[in-house]
């Protein structure tokens, strides 16, 4: 009967061949885990797409300012300034003291919103002067859809714009398929008209 262990160029032992099954299992699960920790890595990469960084808030302050950013200011929200917020921002500001950066003729402020319940935060910056929209901007735009809010097209429609009740002066154009996030625009910038006029 033929040596199952017979090979070309010699003879392997059973024991030989026992030796290498924990090599080949080792193999195995190095496999295993390298395609568990690829595919992780992968969706986490997919995650991280979503976040669409337009530009930073140091430099919109900075482009505000023309690189002569001023020291912070805070301002401490009460609870009737809380209640004026509620009015335009649909539910109380997150913080009970806000940081904005003001000079001679404007006020700045970089905060976020969400579209509806269960969305991530938008971070967007407002410059405010004289009680109007003087800029409006999405900084940080975490959604998988609606990023159309972030053009300059879009965001021209909210400068200028000043309160007009509860909502705004402009009237602004709805975009198809962003309907959440024009509303949400709209409301952070209301809400920055609100905090410019706590703000004096």
């Amino acid at each position: 009967m033929l040596n199952p262990f017979v090979k070309m160029g010699g003879t392997a032992s059973t024991s030989d061949a026992v030796a290498r099954r924990p090599l080949d299992a080792e193999k195995i699960i190095l496999l295993l885990f390298f395609l568990i920790i690829s595919s992780l890595y992968s969706g986490n990469a997919k995650a991280f797409e979503l976040y669409k960084t337009f530009q930073t808030p140091d430099v919109f302050l900075a482009e505000m300012f023309n690189n002569q950013v001023p020291a912070p200011t805070v301002l401490n929200l009460d609870a009737k300034a809380q209640s004026e917020i509620r009015a335009v921002f649909n539910r109380p500001f997150p913080s009970q003291r806000v940081r904005y950066w003001k000079d001679a003729n404007k006020t700045v402020w970089v905060f976020d919103d969400i579209g509806k319940e269960g969305y991530v935060p938008t971070t967007s910056g407002f410059a405010v002067s004289n009680g109007a929209i003087e800029t409006a901007r999405v900084l940080i735009y975490r959604e998988s859809r609606g990023e159309q809010v972030a053009e300059p097209s879009f965001l021209n429609q909210l400068k200028g714009a000043k309160a007009s009740g509860n909502m705004l002066s402009n009237k602004v154009d709805n975009i198809t398929g962003a309907t959440l996030s024009v509303q949400m625009m709209e409301r952070m910038a209301r809400t920055a008209l609100t905090l410019d006029t706590l703000s004096h």
